[in-house]
C-alpha cells in the first residue's frame, strides 16, 4: 500500500470519529466545530458518574477540582503556557469581558480597537465608553488584507492615553492572520515612558487552527473558546492572563471559585487565573474538551495540522477563482482556514447560503464586509471542496 493510500485511509478513519461529517459537507468550523464521538462519550460518562456518585458529594466535589485542573493543564500545554495562567470560562466573549471590565478605567483613558472585531466585543467597548467616559479609537485593519502594514496601522492610531489595544489574532471576517508578535513589540515601544498599554486578543479563530506559543507572543490577555476549531462542546472556553498583567486585572464577576477558601474575613483572591472563575459550571463538558484536544493531537502536531489547513484553503481559494461570478476577498492564497468570497453580480449571499444548506453544504454569511465565509479544517477533504464549488456553480441567484 502506498503512503498516499495510507494517508487517505487514516484520514477517512479520523473523519469517521466525527458523526456530523457523515451526512454533510461542513465548512463552519469558525462558527462551531463538530464534536468527535470521543468527546460526546466523555461528556455522557461524566454526567452519569456525577449522578451515580451523588451531585455535591465529597467524592464529586473532589472530582470537580480534578477535572478543572486537568482541563487547565490540557489547554495550557496546547498554548505553551503554565497552567496557572489559564482561567476557565464559557466562551471567548466571556474571556474578553473579563479583561475589558477588569481594567481600572478612568475618564479620559483611551482604548484602541480594530474595524474587524466581532459585534459582541464592539458592543462591550461601547458600553465601557458610556459608563466610564473613555475615548475609543478605531484602527482600519480591513484595508490591510491585501496591501498595507497592519503593524503600522495600529502604531499610527496609538494615543498617549491609550490604555488597551483590542484586536483579533485571526480576523473572523476576512481570515487575515495578524503579526501579533510585531504588534506587541510596537505597543511595548509606545508604552515606554507611559503607563503599560495592555493588549487583549480575541482568539476565537486562532486557538485550534494556528500553532501557538503565547509566552513568546507576549500579549496580556488571550481569550478563546473550545467549541470552534478545537471541536469541543459549546460552553467551555478560556482566558490566558500573562503573569506580568495579573495584578492589573481585577475580578468583575466573583464567586466561590474566585477566592481562597477561608473561615475568616476578608477573603483573598486565588493567586492565579482561578480568580476570574465564578461558581458552578457544566463540569462534564471539561472532559469533552480534553477528549477533542487529545484527538487532534493524535492526528499530528499543531504545525502539521496548520500546514494541512493552509494547503486546503489554497485549494478552495483556487477553485473559487475559477467561478466567473465569484470574487475572493484575498487576492493571494489565504493564511488560514477562513476563506471569504462575494457574488459579483446581484449579491444575495443569504440566499446562496440557504441554497447550499438544502444540498447538505454548510457555510455562513458575514455582514461586514458583506460576503460568504467557508472554513476548512485539517481533516476537510478535497472532495468536499469540489462539491462546494460544483454546487455554487448551480446557484442561479
Amino acid at each position: 500500500m502506498s503512503n498516499l493510500q495510507k494517508t487517505k485511509d487514516s484520514l477517512e478513519s479520523h473523519r469517521q470519529q466525527f458523526p456530523a461529517l457523515a451526512n454533510k459537507a461542513y465548512f463552519n468550523y469558525g462558527g462551531q466545530g463538530p464534536m468527535p464521538q470521543a468527546a460526546l462519550d466523555a461528556i455522557y460518562q461524566s454526567y452519569e458518574y456525577v449522578q451515580r456518585s451523588g451531585p455535591f458529594s465529597t467524592e464529586v466535589n473532589a472530582w470537580v477540582i480534578k477535572e478543572a485542573n486537568e482541563t487547565r493543564s490540557a489547554i495550557a500545554k496546547s498554548l505553551n503556557v503554565p497552567p496557572e495562567t489559564i482561567t476557565l470560562t464559557e466562551d471567548v466573549t466571556v474571556g474578553c469581558n473579563i479583561a475589558l471590565w477588569g481594567i481600572d478605567w478612568q475618564a479620559g483613558d483611551r482604548l484602541l480597537i480594530s474595524d474587524c472585531e466581532h459585534p459582541g466585543i464592539i458592543a462591550t467597548v461601547q458600553e465601557l465608553q458610556r459608563r466610564f467616559g473613555i475615548g475609543v479609537d478605531c484602527c482600519p485593519l480591513m484595508a490591510t488584507l491585501n496591501e498595507g502594514n497592519p503593524v503600522a496601522a495600529i502604531s499610527d492610531h496609538l494615543h498617549p492615553k491609550t490604555k488597551m489595544v483590542v484586536l483579533s489574532h485571526l480576523l473572523w471576517n476576512t481570515g487575515q492572520v495578524l503579526p501579533l508578535s510585531e504588534i506587541a513589540e510596537a505597543v511595548r515601544q509606545h508604552s515606554h515612558n507611559h503607563q503599560p498599554v495592555r493588549i487583549l486578543v480575541d482568539a476565537a479563530q486562532s486557538v485550534g487552527s494556528l500553532p501557538l506559543n503565547l509566552t513568546e507572543l507576549a500579549v496580556d490577555f488571550y481569550a478563546f473558546t473550545g467549541h470552534k476549531w478545537l471541536c469541543g462542546p459549546e460552553g467551555v472556553g478560556g482566558l490566558y492572563v500573562r503573569p506580568e498583567a495579573l495584578e492589573s486585572l481585577n475580578p468583575t464577576f466573583i464567586g466561590w471559585r474566585s477566592i481562597v477558601p477561608s473561615k475568616s474575613l476578608p477573603y483573598s483572591w486565588q493567586p492565579d487565573g482561578r480568580r476570574y472563575e465564578v461558581a458552578t459550571s457544566a463540569y462534564p463538558l471539561y472532559a469533552g474538551l480534553r477528549a477533542a484536544i487529545a484527538l487532534h493531537q493524535q492526528w499530528g502536531t499543531p504545525e502539521e495540522c496548520y500546514q494541512q489547513i493552509r494547503n486546503l484553503s489554497k485549494y478552495l481559494w483556487q477553485r473559487l477563482a475559477e467561478i466567473p461570478s465569484i470574487q475572493c476577498l484575498r487576492n493571494a492564497p489565504p493564511e488560514s482556514g477562513l476563506v471569504s468570497f462575494k457574488l459579483k453580480d446581484k449579491p444575495n449571499h443569504q440566499k446562496l447560503v440557504e441554497f447550499l444548506e438544502t444540498q447538505g453544504i454548510l457555510v455562513r454569511t458575514i455582514n461586514n464586509p458583506d460576503c460568504v465565509r467557508a472554513c476548512v479544517h485539517y481533516f476537510t477533504i478535497p472532495g468536499e471542496i469540489d462539491r462546494l464549488i460544483e454546487t455554487i456553480q448551480e446557484f442561479d441567484g
